[in-house]
């Protein structure tokens, strides 16, 4: 392990002047531990609008406009295992969770691509804020071996990495996205949360509560308008970012 060097980035990264400066250092770190390709960016939006949400990288020539071109936005395991994810975790184990998705062929097809392009293995650690999820970083090329503690210090570099870039490159932006959310939700629905976050669905919670499954359906509607979520699995994520549930 090299975690000495993982742990003098950290201490150098509010000393490091500029975009510039600041990618150059890392992608020295990132050298010493034998990943060839990265990149940095907001929260996944539509495909269309993939080449402006990256802050920084590195990645082999062709693949983005590859990704973007076959629309793989819309299937990346990775991508979809990113929205609930809480901590780093590494691409080849995310397929594992989607065996019954429609579309498992289009997702395989993806990775064998990414192999093709240099692209073997890596790892995406996310970035939170206030609002959920807000970016995230990804390291790949030939497989690393990475142990727990070093994917530990690289979900800290990840998000002092992000805070940095961003505060950097749109200090408006960054202010939006860590500014405090002020969430006012009912008893019933702070409830609901709950049961939900610990695996129940709507029958489970309906029984728990006395109320049928279409009120907890509504009350889960109006959760997730309020959270600014995108499914129950994000409306869960947020609120265990906020402190809602625990």
């Amino acid at each position: 392990m090299k975690i000495n060097l993982l742990v003098q980035f950290l201490a150098l990264i509010d000393e490091l002047r500029g975009r510039d400066e600041t990618t150059a250092e890392f992608e020295r770190l990132l050298a010493l531990y034998g990943f060839d390709y990265y990149w940095l960016n907001q929260a996944p939006k539509p495909v269309e609008t993939l080449s402006g949400l990256i802050l920084a990288g590195r990645w082999p020539q062709d693949w983005l406009e590859t990704y973007l071109q076959k629309r793989y936005m819309q299937v990346d395991p990775t991508v979809r295992y990113l929205g609930h994810a809480q901590t780093g975790f590494r691409w080849r184990d995310t397929l594992s969770a989607f065996r019954t998705s429609p579309h498992r062929k289009r997702m395989e097809r993806m990775m064998v691509d990414a192999r093709q392009n240099g692209l073997e293995d890596g790892y995406i650690f996310p970035v939170h804020g206030r609002r959920g999820l807000v970016g995230s970083l990804s390291l790949g090329g030939k497989p690393v071996e990475l142990e727990s503690v070093e994917l530990g210090i690289f979900d800290s570099i990840a998000r002092r990495l992000y805070w940095k870039l961003i505060h950097i490159a749109d200090p408006d932006m960054a202010a939006r996205l860590s500014s405090i959310v002020d969430v006012e939700l009912t008893r019933r629905e702070m409830e609901a949360l709950s049961l939900l976050a610990e695996g129940m669905t709507s029958p489970d919670i309906g029984r728990v509560l006395g109320i049928s499954s279409h009120t907890v359906d509504w009350y889960m509607n109006g959760i997730q308008e309020k959270l600014g979520a995108r499914n129950r699995h994000h409306a869960v994520a947020i609120a265990f970012r906020l402190g809602l549930v625990s």
